[in-house]
């Protein structure tokens, strides 16, 4: 078994046991003594890595967070901001080697934000990562929005109310 998919395999058990656990005790714990008094839970998640197994796996905690919010009667108002060479993963025409080396976990991620896009999840990506990592911003993945700069939209939000959850 290669290395990569041996690496897959131990993320998506991971992810497995981190859903189970949380399933499994959704009714015994909660968060109510730091959502008390609260009704809406803004987040601006800042997604900056090189890794297309970590991009995978942290898509689906931000999907498992958003439930949380929702479990506990706390409206989740959440945007993911990409930037830097996260952005590689996000297209729907990535470079050879990518392609050729992380075809499931590219599947992986096109499902998670297909997810995060249902769950009325914004999700941006910079244009200036796409240009400086080569990504055309027609060919981003369904779902994504490209803006101008993804600094910019950060403080935006942070200055709206938004916390900044960075992901690095």
């Amino acid at each position: 078994m290669r290395t990569a998919q041996k690496t897959l395999i131990g993320w998506l058990l991971g992810l497995l046991i981190l859903t189970a656990t949380a399933t499994a005790g959704a009714t015994m714990y909660s968060d109510s003594a730091a959502l008390k008094g609260v009704d809406n839970g803004q987040g601006v998640f800042l997604f900056d890595f090189d890794n297309p197994q970590k991009l995978a796996f942290y898509l689906n905690v931000v999907a498992g967070t958003h439930e949380n919010f929702r479990r506990q009667a706390v409206e989740p108002n959440f945007v993911v901001v990409f930037i830097g060479p996260t952005v590689k993963y996000l297209t729907t025409e990535p470079d050879d080697e990518i392609d050729m080396r992380y075809q499931q976990e590219m599947a992986n991620i096109a499902a998670a934000i297909e997810r995060l896009d249902e769950l009325g999840v914004r999700l941006e990506i910079c244009s200036i990562a796409n240009e400086v990592f080569g990504v055309d911003n027609k060919t981003v993945l369904p779902g994504l929005e490209v803006i101008g700069d993804g600094f910019v939209s950060l403080i935006g939000y942070q200055q709206q109310g938004y916390h900044l959850v960075p992901i690095f």
